[in-house]
């Protein structure tokens, strides 16, 4: 039985990781359960690790699994997609499940040029490909793109990184995908459906949302992780 804060947590963690992709930050956390110091939301997540509702995966930077939901189900957030849990950051580790994560292969993903993480820019398509650990890749078909801006930066993403796309023409609420606006030019934004318009969210206060109709935006990909090389 888990205590009603312990319960409020898992939830809260389940239904932003469902929502958006991303781990809730401790300050998040703290005042989403109406606590007064970070401390207890440390209690409280070792409590869920220590009865198997969560799971920190060694050598993650403290990453989170939710491996299930207080009712007892499984839970329906995809457990090959880690995200790493710190106050600091909220860049997303992914890897794939336990025994591929264990090997070394190493794959060739298309390099698609550069993408902007602030005002839109061409995405171009090249020749290039880029050397990825197929550890940090999931099922699907996948292509890479240099990130240029800082627009994305509050989300872990910044200039200069490989941002890793699983290639699709539909996402949910909230994802950070690759939008082709007008066809022409292409940003990597959270997707925000707003009534019938289309809204490109940037994780950093410098830069304004950008609002379309729903015919103006088409979908390329979701991010699927992140390459950073230094």
């Amino acid at each position: 039985m888990l205590t009603q804060k312990q319960h409020e947590l898992l939830c809260f963690i389940d239904e932003k990781l469902k929502h958006s992709g991303v781990s809730p930050s401790f300050e998040e956390m703290k005042e989403a359960l109406g606590l007064k110091s970070k401390s207890g939301i440390h209690r409280l997540i070792s409590a869920l690790e220590e009865r198997d509702f969560i799971r920190r995966l060694p050598n993650r930077a403290r990453a989170l699994e939710v491996l299930k939901l207080p009712e007892g189900g499984v839970s329906e957030t995809d457990h090959s997609n880690v995200i790493a849990l710190h106050p600091e950051t909220t860049v997303r580790e992914v890897i794939s499940n336990p025994a591929s994560a264990a090997n070394n292969d190493v794959l060739e993903i298309p390099l698609h040029g550069r993408i902007a993480a602030g005002a839109p820019i061409e995405a171009l398509e090249g020749q290039s490909a880029l050397s990825v650990p197929a550890a940090l890749l999931g099922p699907g078909e996948h292509y890479a793109l240099e990130v240029s801006g800082d627009s994305m930066i509050d989300a872990g993403i910044l200039d200069g990184d490989y941002a890793l796309i699983q290639k699709t023409e539909v996402a949910r609420d909230g994802e950070i995908v690759v939008a082709l606006i007008h066809e022409e030019e292409a940003t990597l934004k959270y997707l925000r459906k707003d009534g019938r318009s289309i809204r490109l969210d940037p994780a950093n206060a410098a830069y304004e949302p950008q609002i379309y109709g729903e015919g103006e935006v088409r979908i390329q990909g979701k991010m699927a992780g992140l390459l950073r090389r230094y």
